[in-house]
């Protein structure tokens, strides 16, 4: 069983999300086979409370001293090493948690989970083939997985393949038409490969359907203005500050969000005009 954060660990719980990207996923331990004595179950059950915990509220460095312990206790157990990963990945450990991440595929080879954290890390080391297999790696276990083909989508952009990550965008949104982040980078990679109009189209309906969509309201300003309509670009740039300034940093867009270089030079263009 696990579960799934939306985007670099919920953008790094709200700091890496807008990759859309990178999910990672979330493992619970499997039972030991041989159980460990009562005080020792205890102090496991205690830790792992106190990991989850910890996680949940991003005081990752904590967390990873946590998980760090419970790896002593259960050195086999996939699930812990990938976990670790996971707040190593919160704290742009990229190098350490791909290592906790190897461990963790080494251990659990059949896991889809092992492969899609992986190919996060990868990601975030500016290594895209090596995630494009990792994200292929998913899907060969789990066809069905929307996150891998949209995190596969994103390593394909870093390659500026653009074709085959619109294509990877729309898988994703096909097998879950309510993945906003999928639909908003699958609009993207249109404006990139020149279909302004199906991008416009889709920009204005995400912000309808998810008003606070900071993302998607952003996009929607840049294509609005480029296309000769500034008053109603201004009003959702208003609105987009409102929600999240880092839109006026070209940089964090261009190396953070990863928006396509099209959408980056008319953001320019917008700031500086």
């Amino acid at each position: 069983m696990s579960r799934r954060l939306t985007g670099w660990l919920g953008l790094l719980l709200c700091g890496l999300c807008w990759l859309g990207l990178a999910t990672p996923a979330w493992a619970e331990a499997d039972a030991a086979p041989n159980p460990p004595s009562a005080k020792v179950i205890e102090a496991i059950a205690e830790l792992r409370q106190k990991a989850l915990i910890a996680t949940n509220r991003g005081q990752f460095a904590q967390a990873e001293a946590y998980w760090s312990q419970l790896i002593e206790y259960g050195p086999e157990d996939a699930a812990l090493w990938s976990n670790r990963g996971n707040v190593r990945l919160g704290q742009n450990l990229l190098e350490a948690a791909l290592e906790d991440y190897n461990q963790a595929v080494r251990l659990a080879p059949d896991q889809a989970d092992a492969y899609l954290n992986r190919g996060v890390a990868l990601e975030g080391l500016g290594r895209w083939q090596a995630a494009v297999a990792d994200y292929t790696q998913v899907l060969a276990i789990n066809p069905e997985d929307a996150a891998a083909y949209n995190n596969r989508g994103n390593a394909k952009a870093g390659l500026a393949d653009w074709q085959g990550a619109l294509a990877d965008y729309q898988k994703a949104v096909a097998l879950d038409p309510k993945f906003a982040f999928a639909r908003v980078n699958a609009a993207l990679a249109n404006y990139q490969l020149g279909h302004t109009e199906a991008a416009l189209d889709e920009f204005r309906k995400l912000t309808r359907r998810y008003p606070n969509f900071a993302d998607a309201r952003a996009a929607l300003t840049v294509v609005l203005w480029a296309e000769g309509q500034p008053g109603e670009a201004e009003s959702n740039w208003v609105a987009v500050m409102g929600l999240d300034g880092r839109y006026r940093d070209l940089n964090w867009v261009r190396q953070v969000r990863r928006w396509p270089p099209a959408m980056v030079e008319a953001l320019d263009r917008f700031l500086h005009l």
